[in-house]
């Protein structure tokens, strides 16, 4: 998406690139080229350049005034997958099959130097704000992060070897956790994409992670039916939860950090006091399993999501359910409910390939988002309620404008998308795949929310 809003560009197994008018939504021309797919398009700051990178192992740079190609980028042995370009507009980074990430100078249209390291093809490259460093993911679990001064990799995080299968982000917005199938979670620098370090201690894989927030303590759900409570200081665990008499899909932490919500495949909730590491009460009600859980802001009310096709509210001062939202022709998906700020709204994606925008004081359903092709996986809000990311089967990460209902934004992964989470200024976003990959991304044109 361009800076202004006013353009999408989208990539295509076809081997073309669409270009989008978001305000008429029609679709304004094609740039026709590439002599296979195309995996991956960045667009310079200023929306007046494409830089596409394909399977036909170039890259190629589009004018987007005249809809005309400037010159083609080549030098890739194998399938170019990813592009990024610096804020300047200057310089090109991509990534390839051949493991390397090559510098382009964007000028010239030559290469400037190539980047190797990664044993296996690579995924995902992205470049920071400054234009000085280069982040890239890759299929050999690492992610590297290289200074495109010199020409040479600072550092390597090693990632998760299994789906990435939930993430959650820290109120302060320095720090990302991330539960994974390989039954670790894992500690991440929201600024620079760094491991901080694991936690280690499931003995299944981890689907489910929370954080108070403060952001001193993660509590995670396993399918060994239980969840824990870590220490986010020292790195300990304080304590298990054991109750749930199958696998533990999903959890919420209040604001307060006093209790902990928690949805399993034993059709239940369980609600935790966190100070004594205890179950308070058991919530009944779903006729299948629960696979979501979000928690209003005031901590008084959880909404859960379940394979019944429903949505319930309850009221967690009675104890009791207050009611249910029906609309769903499948299942609510695990990671896929969420609820605005103010605790006026919800939000569930479901098998159906929908979300469904819910209003908790009509309980009544507001409209349908549609869009995605396969199951939505993963649901989050920003801050200020006025956005939802979704995360899908489709291998798709969507932004939508929750006023008009449309998609603003969307990203594509290598896999599908099984969780995501947006930090505090609601601008930057964290997103898990099938694949292990933890992805770090921002919104271009979005004003941090301060």
């Amino acid at each position: 998406v361009t800076a202004d809003g006013k353009w999408a560009i989208s990539g295509s197994d076809d081997d073309s690139i669409k270009v989008w008018n978001l305000i008429t939504g029609k679709q304004e021309f094609s740039l026709e080229g590439h002599s296979n797919s195309v995996k991956a398009v960045a667009v310079t700051a200023d929306g007046k350049r494409a830089i596409s990178a394909s399977f036909d192992n170039t890259l190629k740079v589009w004018n987007l005034t005249t809809g005309k190609e400037l010159f083609t980028l080549t030098g890739h042995k194998s399938l170019v997958k990813a592009a990024a370009v610096t804020a300047d507009g200057k310089r090109a980074i991509s990534g390839s099959r051949d493991n390397t990430i090559k510098v382009w100078d964007l000028t010239t249209g030559k290469e400037e130097f190539t980047l190797t390291g990664h044993s296996n093809s690579v995924n995902a490259v992205a470049v920071t704000a400054d234009g000085k460093r280069a982040i890239s993911g890759s299929w050999d679990n690492t992610i590297k992060v290289w200074n495109l001064t010199t020409g040479k990799e600072e550092f390597t995080s090693e990632g998760h070897s299994n789906s990435v299968n939930a993430v959650a982000v820290t109120a302060d917005g320095k720090r990302a956790i991330s539960g994974s199938s390989d039954k670790t979670i894992t500690v991440w620098s929201f600024t620079t994409g760094d491991k901080q370090f694991s936690l280690i201690g499931h003995s299944n894989s981890v689907n489910a992670v929370a954080v108070t927030a403060d952001g001193k303590r993660a509590i995670s759900g396993s399918w060994d039916k239980t969840l824990k409570v870590w220490d986010l200081i020292t790195r300990d665990e304080l304590f298990t939860l054991t109750g749930h008499s199958d696998w533990v899909k999903a959890v919420a932490v209040t604001a307060d950090g006093k209790q902990a919500v928690s949805g399993s495949l034993d059709k239940t909730l369980k609600v935790w006091d966190l100070s004594i590491g205890r179950e308070q009460f058991t919530l009944k009600g779903h006729s299948n399993w629960v696979k979501a859980v979000a928690v209003t802001a005031d901590g008084n009310r959880a909404i859960s999501g379940s394979s019944d096709k429903t949505l319930k509210v309850w009221d967690l001062t009675t104890r009791k359910e207050e009611f249910t939202l029906e609309g769903h022709s499948y299942s609510v998906t695990v990671n896929a409910v969420a609820v605005t700020a103010d605790g006026k709204r919800a939000i569930s994606g479901s098998r159906d390939k929908t979300l469904k925008v819910w209003d908790l004081t009509t309980r009544k359903e507001e409209f349908i988002l549609k869009g995605h092709s396969d199951s939505v996986k993963a649901v989050a809000i920003t801050p200020n309620g006025k956005r939802a990311i979704s995360g899908s089967r489709d291998k798709t990460l969507k932004v939508w404008d929750l006023s008009s209902g449309n998609v603003i934004a969307t990203f594509t992964g290598e896999s599908s998308i099984a969780s995501c989470a947006i930090a505090p200024d609601g601008a930057t976003i964290v997103a898990g795949d099938a694949s292990g990959r933890v992805y770090f991304l921002r919104l271009e044109g979005v004003e941090a929310l301060t």
